[in-house]
Formats: structure tokens, C-alpha cells, sequence
């Protein structure tokens, strides 16, 4: 069975939260994972500020980062789950971006959780062509909860 558990860490109800987790387990099973886990932390700019900072030695905030406790020797589970590690968002940037790219809260939360998953499960956009399957796999799992641009 898979899980995600989700933590908002900062002191505002975030309604968006569900639905974000639907689209996330739509990404799980269209990468067909199984007793599959991870979290999503909803933090504010300062939080992922200093997470940024302290990791990757980039002094401002972002709207997304992951820790994947996966990598390509190593595969992690606990009891008989695999666990792939945490996704944070800055609900600040999120909100920011949201409206300066003219879309809801709710598509904006919703690319990032599906960018960070697919961070988690090693895919990434440092180049052309990694950038072209990865933002391809993140829209074809929007696309298909009905969250557009």
C-alpha cells in the first residue's frame, strides 16, 4: 500500500492539500509503485531559505526542494515499504507564482508536489533532454487529474 503523509508547517489551512495528494498517488500509480512511501512538507520562504542554504549552498528561497533517500546503489526500506524520501514547498513561492503565471493555488501546489516526486525518483532537468522526459511525465499526470495551466 502506498502512503503519503503530508505535514503543513506553516499556521494557515491550505484546502489545496487533498486534492494535491490525490495527484500524487496518480503519480505513484501511474510510475506503478507499490508499499511505496514519502512525505510532503509545506513550509514557509524562510524555512526553505535555510534548507536551501544549509544543502545546496544557495543563499535565497525556492519553491521546491526534495531529499531523496534513494539513489542509484541504494534502495530504501523500512519493514517492507520503500521509502523515498521528503518533498518541501514553500507555500509563500507557491503563492507568488501562482499568481504571476495566472493559474489557481491549487495548480501551482500540484506541479511542484509532482516536480518533487519525480526529483525523488531520480529524474531530473540538467539537461535538454532529461528536461523534455521528466516535464513530460509531470504533465501527463496533471493532464490527466483535469489540472491545466
Amino acid at each position: 500500500m502506498n502512503n503519503i503523509e503530508i505535514f503543513n508547517q506553516v499556521d494557515e489551512d491550505i484546502l489545496e492539500l487533498e486534492e494535491v495528494r490525490k495527484v500524487l498517488y496518480k503519480a505513484m500509480e501511474k510510475e506503478k509503485l507499490e508499499n511505496t512511501s514519502f512525505n510532503l512538507i509545506i513550509v514557509d520562504n524562510n524555512y526553505i531559505h535555510a534548507l536551501n542554504n544549509t544543502y545546496r549552498h544557495i543563499d535565497r528561497e525556492t519553491d521546491v526542494i526534495t531529499f531523496a533517500l534513494e539513489d542509484e546503489d541504494t534502495l530504501v526500506v523500512g519493514g517492507n515499504q520503500r521509502i523515498l524520501g521528503d518533498i518541501y514547498i514553500s507555500i509563500d513561492k507557491a503563492k507568488s507564482q501562482a499568481k504571476e503565471y495566472g493559474h489557481s493555488l491549487l495548480r501551482e501546489l500540484a506541479f511542484l508536489a509532482v516536480h518533487g516526486f519525480y526529483h525523488l525518483l531520480g529524474y531530473d532537468h540538467m539537461n535538454p533532454s532529461d528536461e523534455e522526459v521528466m516535464f513530460k511525465k509531470q504533465d501527463e499526470v496533471l493532464d490527466s487529474c483535469g489540472i491545466f495551466r
